[in-house]
């Protein structure tokens, strides 16, 4: 079977009729940046997400920078980020002349560990970084809290968690990535809202980190060629715009999608319990399943890795090196054994396929495999 860990193309022929539509508009008009897909996908997806400002942007990692930049953090200032993540949340802190202080994760859900965030607080710290790894939401609550009693922003990365909800212990709901100061998404093509290239958001409900946020996305300037502070140029293209706007109605199908995968893999591999564990949900976020990760127990994980390969099936390892593992990133001040979660997690974790067209003929071949792997 052609089993692809993402299906685009299949996902793409069900709305090919609305995308091709959309982008043809957008190629007829000739106005290919900052045209009107533009404006109405920001306006689309603020309503959606429940948020005051959409700002786009050309990725996600440029999402992260700008948000940081318009906080106006200093060289010197401390930002916490998980051990395990992807590179893109530490780099653009360490591109800024900022420190990324690493923290160890909670061994179910793979995000930060609360308990370590406030241990490694100083005086130095200026924000949080939650990462809403694998589709749903960290600790918010703790989190916020936590920031609100020492004055520190929260940046939330929701590039593998858009749509889903989070709710609070009073009964609020809040969509991932605006929760906090300051939100950050990826629309990658693989991500859960993708696009046909790059692109990224930035979220917020404050309207002066609003007012500087586009600002600086737009060479720094309000009025042009006017100015007033240091900026890039990042900017989401009319084309992905068409294509987002086209897919963000089909978000919440695509989530159902998902986690009817999910549910598959979970009841068929539960009997392999001795050998791996299914990914936890936490009881007060939604999970949208931008990936399905297990943890592979008693060091077969690479086995299976290479069996399914050779059935073809293929998988991915998110992520094979924590943040302190990484050359880049090596410090005097983490050793081996700084992060043990994050550690032993990067020996464990397999991501199966998942994505929005998987047919149940699919998931039988690759749970089938999976069970004929430990039956040798």
């Amino acid at each position: 079977m052609n089993i692809q860990m993402v299906d685009l193309r299949s996902q793409y022929l069900k709305i090919k009729d609305e995308v091709d539509e959309a982008v043809l508009n957008c190629i007829d008009s000739a106005a290919f940046i900052n045209g009107p897909s533009v404006n109405e996908f920001v306006s689309d997806l603020a309503r959606y997400i429940d948020c005051r400002h959409v700002i786009p942007c050309a990725n996600g990692t440029d999402a992260l920078q700008i948000a940081m930049m318009a906080l106006g953090l200093q060289q010197g200032d401390e930002i916490i980020v998980p051990a395990f993540t992807y590179v893109a949340t530490a780099e653009v802190i360490a591109l800024l002349g900022l420190v990324p202080v690493l923290v160890d994760v909670h061994p179910g859900t793979f995000m930060l560990d609360v308990n370590d965030v406030t241990a490694k607080i100083t005086d130095r710290t200026k924000a949080i970084v939650p990462v809403h790894l694998f589709g749903q939401c960290a600790d918010m609550e703790s989190l916020i809290s936590l920031a609100k009693a020492h004055q520190l922003f929260i940046i939330e990365d929701t590039a593998q968690a858009i749509g889903a909800t989070y709710t609070f212990s009073d009964g609020y709901r809040g969509k991932a990535g605006v929760m906090g100061d300051i939100g950050c998404t990826s629309f990658f093509p693989s991500k859960n809202l993708g696009c046909f290239g790059d692109g990224g958001a930035i979220f917020t409900s404050n309207d002066e980190y609003a007012r500087r946020i586009k600002m600086i996305a737009n060479h720094g300037q309000e009025r042009k060629y006017y100015h007033d502070v240091v900026g890039i140029n990042s900017r989401l293209d009319t084309l992905q715009a068409a294509v987002l706007r086209v897919k963000l109605q089909h978000l919440d199908r695509y989530a159902i999608s998902r986690n009817e995968a999910a549910a598959f893999y979970d009841n068929a591999l539960s009997v392999l319990e001795e050998e791996m564990i299914i990914p936890q949900r936490v009881s007060n976020s939604t999970h949208v399943f931008h990936q399905y990760t297990l943890k592979v127990k008693n060091g077969k994980r690479d086995q299976l890795k290479e069996y399914l390969q050779k059935n073809g099936i293929p998988t991915m390892i998110y992520y094979p090196l924590p943040l302190h593992f990484q050359k880049a990133y090596q410090s005097d001040n983490y050793q081996p054994g700084s992060f043990p979660v994050a550690e032993v997690l990067c020996t464990e974790v397999l991501s199966l396929p998942m994505h929005t067209e998987m047919s149940e003929q699919e998931l039988n071949f690759i749970v089938s495999n999976i069970k004929q792997f430990y039956s040798k």
